[in-house]
């Protein structure tokens, strides 16, 4: 078996591929390329009008960056409908390296100086592959996916890929592409210059919150 190094995890998310695994204690990885793609265009992300409240209240603390591994050991934790995790111990290696070269970002979001909840991906051009995210208290997760898609918009992004559209990511405007009209979509955002920004203004924020893109 071919070793998966940090490059062709690159690589593999290039050409629209990435990785899985049967679960925590698996020592195999799979490559998945789904024939229908989920993705959350930037353009007519939509925000529920309930959240977009809890987002303006300022409920949490969102950061970026700030603690990539307590946000890995909360996207592998097991959950309620979730015994296991495909964060297996590889994976897990394979995104700190990414993360170390200033490909993995992480939103953030913390109460009372806890992390309640967050999300992170891979940055590459102008796509962000959304990976994982988890939520230990209510609206954390989603709080973050506002934040992300608010930040993705103001660095440049042209693509949030969501893997697969789930009822959860619909209520957001997630939708499917078939793969080859994907690979198209994804093809001309690595070629954008994209930046992750670390913080996002106020300002900025409320246009992304009222639509304004």
């Amino acid at each position: 078996m071919f070793e998966v190094t940090p490059d062709l995890l690159l690589r593999a998310y290039a050409v629209g591929i990435f990785p899985m695994a049967d679960g925590r204690a698996s020592s195999t990885i799979y490559w998945i390329d789904p024939e229908k793609r989920g993705v959350m265009p930037l353009d007519t992300f939509h925000v529920p009008r309930r959240l977009r409240r809890t987002v303006r209240q300022n409920v949490f603390d969102v950061r970026c960056d700030t603690d990539f591994e307590g946000v890995l050991a909360g996207c592998a934790e097991p959950r309620p409908g979730r015994p296991d995790t495909w964060i297996n111990p590889e994976i897990a290696s394979l995104y700190r390296a990414l993360n170390a070269r200033g490909h993995v970002h992480t939103v953030e979001c913390w109460r009372e100086g806890a992390l309640v909840g967050g999300l992170y991906g891979v940055a590459l051009g102008g796509a962000f592959f959304g990976e994982s995210m988890f939520s230990r208290t209510r609206d954390a997760s989603k709080v973050a996916l506002v934040h992300l898609a608010a930040r993705l918009v103001a660095g440049g992004f042209r693509l949030l890929d969501a893997q697969f559209v789930t009822e959860h990511l619909a209520t957001f405007g997630a939708v499917e592409l078939p793969r080859l009209v994907y690979r198209d979509r994804l093809s001309a955002a690595l070629g954008v210059p994209a930046v992750f920004p670390q913080a996002i203004d106020q300002a900025a924020l409320e246009r992304f919150l009222e639509g304004e893109r």
